[in-house]
């Protein structure tokens, strides 16, 4: 009887054990299968939404204005504070009233905006080769596809446009904005780029060395690191016409050897514009120079710079052989090409031993001056924030750390006096406080390029807008005379209107020496991608006679500041309306 007990209470101690065992390898299980169903959705997701979209925000975040979808794609955070009404009496604005708007310089939204930009850097690293065995050249794709060829910036054939997308670049598009300029090729390289031109590349490469998947079309190739995806362009579909954006740039006087200062000429019979600007279009030049029936190419040169125009009257009889014999005037136009002398930017290779900050009010301009100091000292610009529109348009430094010190300056909107004693020295640029709010306010509701609608003008949102940032721009001027170190003053209306030489002074403050054709050729390209297409008329008046009120006694504020510190004062289109 014992020994019959004695085996009982063995089976069932292996029973307990066995059944132990059993219970620990199905939680197991059950949990590594979960594991990996939730790794693989997390991994969907993330394919499948946008950076942007990606990103958790934070309830206590809320107020900071990142949950705007506007200001995912531009974190600009608006101001906080206003300066009293009271504090106009001071020559200065007190410290304390400075709009201190940045909020985002907290500790969670900078973990945040460093977990975004590791996913967006990631994002844009070339897949490896053995992913693309299922690409395609698209046979949707109305060009001929020529092959893969090497790339090299400062022997580049395909020059004569060069478009960045770096989120929805596809292999049509390239094609079609080449296509538009009248260009037979079309380069694509990173994913991102295109390049336009009439010569293909001399040296080829390996196949599966473009192996960069298109930002915009899954599948497809869009070259790779320092290498071409080349098709040849095919006429654009019925309906669709090339964009012959040939302009008029005036009536100049001929250099005395025309010859020598251009590098292409065309003798024809009855010659017209259309067929002089098609001769130097394929020549790829962005000038096309008319006198009788000579057709003439190139570039704005220090011989032949388009600053002196003359009368359109004189070049009125340069179609006729009386008046070209005389060879004293010429008819300019512009092409379709770029003129690619000064596009080629890059990072700097040691890092700057100073500091120096691109400062400004929103609105004033700071885009605009980036891309003229960009194209005038081949160095990319960096910027204190991140905003994706502006690095998809070939803004890189956008996405480089603002500290890194690789960028030739730094944008920022930044003031007090911890931001500002950062910077060694900075550039800061005024703009009339009446344009820059409708700028600002225009980029707010409507983007870069855009107008905000007269509901919005005409809304409370507009007074609301003007009364915070009116004191903004007072402030923003007043605590960088205060503690900034080393300024240059530059003023948008002077920049505006005298650019070589005012962008000459930048160039200097910037301890870069350029030449004088590189400068010509940024004033020949001297919009860049962010210019709102002319100015929209409204039919109504704006500013309240209580707005001009408030704005004009900061102008005087503002004016008195920079006389004080032995600066030139506001310009007089600034005094008050």
């Amino acid at each position: 009887m014992a020994k019959a007990f004695f085996r009982l209470q063995k089976f069932l101690r292996r029973t307990q054990f066995l059944l132990f065992f059993l219970t620990a390898a199905y939680l197991m299980a059950g949990s590594l299968l979960l594991l990996q169903r939730t790794r693989l959705v997390i991994h969907q997701g993330l394919r499948g939404t946008s950076a942007t979209q990606a990103l958790v925000v934070p309830d206590e975040m809320t107020g900071v204005g990142i949950a705007d979808p506007r200001a995912l794609q531009n974190p600009r955070p608006g101001p906080r504070l206003l300066v009293g009404m009271d504090a106009l009496q001071e020559p200065a604005l007190d410290q304390r009233h400075s709009p201190r708007w940045l909020v985002s310089r907290n500790s969670e939204l900078r973990q945040l905006r460093r977990r975004w930009f590791h996913r967006f850097i990631s994002d844009q690293e070339p897949m490896q080769t053995a992913g693309f065995k299922a690409m395609k050249h698209a046979a949707e794709h109305k060009g001929t596809y020529m092959g893969c060829f090497t790339d090299d910036s400062r022997e580049r054939t395909l020059k004569g446009a060069v478009f960045y997308d770096l989120r929805k670049m596809t292999v049509a598009h390239c094609q079609e904005a080449c296509a538009e300029r009248a260009y037979t090729y079309a380069g694509l390289a990173y994913g991102a780029e295109c390049y336009c031109g009439n010569t293909l590349p001399a040296t080829a490469a390996k196949p599966e060395e473009c192996n960069s998947e298109c930002k915009g079309e899954k599948g497809s190739v869009c070259g790779g690191v320092n290498r071409l995806s080349v098709y040849r362009v095919e006429e654009l579909r019925a309906g669709a016409r090339r964009r012959r954006n040939v302009i008029y740039r005036g009536c100049f006087r001929a250099p005395e050897n025309l010859t020598d200062t251009f590098p292409a000429s065309l003798i024809q019979p009855n010659l017209t514009v259309e067929m002089c600007s098609e001769f130097c279009s394929k020549k790829e030049f962005p000038l096309a120079v008319i006198q009788g029936q000579e057709c003439y190419c190139g570039y704005p040169t220090g011989r032949f710079s388009l600053r002196d125009g003359t009368d359109g009257l004189r070049c009125s009889g340069t179609r006729n052989t009386s008046s070209a014999a005389e060879g004293k005037y010429c008819l300019v136009y512009q092409t379709p090409v770029q003129d690619t002398r000064c596009t080629d930017r890059k990072f700097l290779t040691t890092k700057s031993k100073v500091f120096v900050a691109l400062s400004s009010f929103p609105g004033a301009g700071n885009t605009w001056a980036r891309h003229l100091i960009e194209h005038a000292t081949g160095y990319y610009t960096g910027s204190y924030y991140f905003d994706g529109a502006l690095y998809n348009k070939g803004f890189k430094g956008e996405k480089d750390h603002w500290r890194s010190r690789r960028t030739i300056c730094v944008k920022t909107h930044e003031s007090g006096k911890t931001e500002i004693e950062m910077f060694d020295s900075a550039i800061l640029l005024i703009r009339n406080p009446y344009k820059s709010l409708m700028a600002e306010f225009n980029r707010k509701y409507a983007g870069h390029l855009g107008y905000a609608t007269d509901r919005n003008w005409k809304s409370k949102e507009w007074p609301d807008f003007v009364n915070s940032y009116a004191s903004w721009w007072a402030s923003h001027v007043l605590d960088w005379l205060k503690y900034g170190k080393r300024l240059l003053i530059v003023h948008y209306e002077d920049l505006k209107q005298s650019l070589i030489p005012k962008l000459k002074e930048m160039v200097e403050f910037l301890n870069v020496t350029v030449t004088e054709d590189r400068l010509l050729c940024v004033e020949n390209n001297r919009d860049g991608n962010f210019k709102r297409s002319g100015a929209k008329q409204k039919d109504f008046e704006p500013f309240t006679q209580e707005m001009k009120d408030l704005i004009n006694k900061y102008i005087l504020t503002v004016d008195e500041a920079l006389r004080g510190r032995n600066f030139t004062g506001l310009p007089r289109e600034y005094v008050p309306r």
